[in-house]
C-alpha cells in the first residue's frame, strides 16, 4: 500500500494568492496577518505572495476562481468573516461562499483553501483570528502549503504556477495592515 500526504515545506518558487474579504476587516486583517506570518515561517518569500481584497466574503469565490484559473498561483487562500446577525442573511452568505470556494478549486484543479470564519458572535470570530482559538488564517496558509505538496504527488495533480516571474500585471499586493489600498 502506498500512502501520500503533503508536507509543510513550501515548494521552491511556489506563488500564493490570498483573497481577503474587507467586510469585518477588524477580524479579516488579523486572519491575513496570521496567513502571512505562517507563509513567512515556512520560507515563502513575500515577493511570491499577492493579496487581493474583495468587498466582502460573498465576492471571494469569483476572485478565487479567476486567480486559480490564471495559472500563476500554486494555491489560493480565501479569508473572510461572516458573523450571524438578526436575519437569515448569514446563512445564505456562509453557504454560498463555502460552495463557491469549493467550486473554484474543483473547476481549476488549484487548491482554493476555505479560511472564511462563519461564527455566531463577534467574540467567536475574534477568538479564531488570533485570540483564544489560534489563528485560522495561519491554519489556512498551512493547508495551502500541504495541498500544493500533496497534489505534486498525485499523477497529473500538480497545478498552479510554482516558479518563474510574474506576468507583469499589477500584483495587487497589500500589507496585512492595509485597508485595501495598493502599496
Amino acid at each position: 500500500m502506498n500512502t501520500y500526504q503533503g508536507k509543510l515545506i513550501a515548494p521552491a518558487g511556489a506563488r500564493f494568492a490570498i483573497v481577503v474579504g474587507r467586510f469585518n476587516e477588524f477580524v479579516t486583517s488579523k486572519l491575513l496577518g496570521g496567513a502571512l506570518d505562517a507563509l513567512d515561517r515556512h520560507h515563502v518569500d513575500e515577493a511570491r505572495v499577492d493579496v487581493f481584497w474583495s468587498p466582502g466574503s460573498f465576492e471571494i469565490p469569483l476572485v478565487a476562481q479567476k486567480l486559480a484559473a490564471c495559472g500563476e498561483y500554486a494555491a489560493v487562500i480565501c479569508l473572510g468573516a461572516v458573523i450571524r446577525g438578526g436575519t437569515d442573511h448569514y446563512q445564505y452568505i456562509a453557504a454560498e461562499v463555502a460552495k463557491g470556494v469549493a467550486m473554484a478549486s474543483m473547476s481549476t484543479g488549484v487548491p482554493c483553501i476555505f479560511g472564511v470564519l462563519t461564527c455566531d458572535t463577534v467574540e467567536q470570530a475574534v477568538d479564531r483570528a488570533g485570540a483564544k482559538s489560534g489563528n485560522k488564517g495561519a491554519d489556512a496558509a498551512l493547508s495551502a502549503i500541504e495541498m500544493v505538496n500533496l497534489l505534486g504527488q498525485v499523477p497529473g495533480g500538480a497545478s498552479g504556477r510554482t516558479s518563474g516571474k510574474s506576468s507583469g500585471k499589477p500584483s495587487g499586493k497589500l500589507s496585512a495592515k492595509s485597508s485595501g489600498k495598493k502599496t
